[in-house]
This record gives structure tokens, C-alpha cells and sequence, in this order.
């Protein structure tokens, strides 16, 4: 733990513009050390703000067994029964897999939001 590397804030810098660039995302520090990412309040990918890179998200239920057991990926710790993984190897994954991960988490969680404050969110296209 500790004071993140220089890689891995270059990496935090990919993950807050992408995250961003989703309809109605919203950033936040939760936890004194945790960069959040959220849409109607609701949480969709976590990064910690020391240390290695890691970052966590959620995926579909169907997937969450097969997911948390790949090398680089565990449950997210206190996040797992809501089906969320933790990547903890993020060379695991490409960018590209991630952003469609990321980008699924962030749909499934619009899809939980009252009807009213989705179709805001989805008709802005904006945050």
C-alpha cells in the first residue's frame, strides 16, 4: 500500500476518462482512499487510490463465477454477493476488455435505476 506508482496513476487517468465518458457518470473519493465512479448515485467501477492498480466492477450475474476465478480477477471484497470481481493483474485484460466490462457494469446499473432518472440519463448522452 501506499503512495501509487507512476504507472499506476496513468492507468487511474485511463480508467477516470473512460468512466467519464459514459452517460450520467459521475466521480468521487469514497472511503478516504477509493476513486468512485457512479451513475444516479449508484456504484459501477472502484479504483483505489494507493498502491497497485487495481479496479473492480460489476458483471452479470451469469458470468460472476467464471470471472472471479480467472488468474488476475477475485470477488471484490465486501462487493461480491452483488456479483462484482475485483481485476488484481490488470495486464490480464487488454483495454478494450476492460472498457466492455466497464461499460456493461455501468449499463446494468442504469438498468436498476428508477425509470425517470434512466431516461434522463440516457437521453442527455451526457453527464
Amino acid at each position: 500500500m501506499g503512495i501509487p506508482t507512476k504507472s499506476s496513476l496513468m492507468e487511474i487517468e485511463w480508467l477516470t476518462q473512460f468512466c467519464l465518458s459514459l452517460p450520467g457518470a459521475r466521480e468521487e473519493i469514497k472511503w478516504v482512499k477509493d476513486l468512485c465512479f457512479t451513475v444516479g448515485s449508484k456504484l459501477f467501477c472502484v479504483t483505489g487510490l494507493e498502491g497497485d492498480f487495481q479496479f473492480s466492477f460489476k458483471v452479470d450475474d451469469e458470468i460472476f463465477e467464471e470471472m472471479s476465478s480467472r488468474d488476475g480477477f477475485i470477488p471484490a471484497p465486501y462487493m461480491a454477493r452483488a456479483k462484482w470481481v475485483l481485476v488484481t493483474n490488470p495486464s490480464r485484460l487488454s483495454r478494450k476488455e476492460a472498457e466492455n466490462y466497464i461499460r456493461r457494469s455501468h449499463e446494468l446499473i442504469i438498468a436498476r435505476l428508477p425509470k425517470k432518472e434512466k431516461e434522463k440519463i440516457l437521453n442527455s448522452g451526457k453527464r
